[in-house]
């Protein structure tokens, strides 16, 4: 049988607010921040040709700003600039909303481009 203990009936004022200076900070780890980088490429392409490997990013930290690279394989035929256009955008509003981070660069590097199969031929390869 558990006991309950009966409080003393009073109760304590509230702690004072602490200034927002003198407050903690959160930080976020570079992987986890390179994580978010590389699901926000994912989103911002379409899906990969079969044998195209994931994005990956590495990020450098400072402060409160990003310096992010992105490695990444697309499908071609495509427009290659936008492709890298959209995923710039993806991946510095992405970690602005989720990180609170100012993202000043983001370098893309197409590492492989994957031929996509062409529609209308019945072998897969175009002229």
């Amino acid at each position: 049988m558990s006991t309950v203990s009966a409080g003393t009936g009073t109760s304590r004022p509230p702690s004072p607010a602490v200034p927002p200076g003198e407050r903690g900070a959160t930080r976020i780890a570079d992987r986890v921040v390179a994580k978010i980088a590389a699901q926000a490429a994912r989103e911002a392409l379409p899906p990969p040709p079969g044998a195209a490997a994931a994005p990956h990013a590495t990020v450098v930290l400072r402060h409160e700003t990003a310096r992010v690279r992105l490695r990444l394989a697309l499908g071609y035929p495509c427009d290659i600039g936008a492709r890298c256009a959209a995923v710039r955008r993806r991946v510095t509003e992405r970690l602005g909303t989720l990180a609170d981070l100012e993202v000043t660069e983001v370098a893309v590097s197409v590492e492989r481009l994957h031929p996509t199969p062409a529609t209308g031929t019945a072998d897969g390869r175009t002229r």
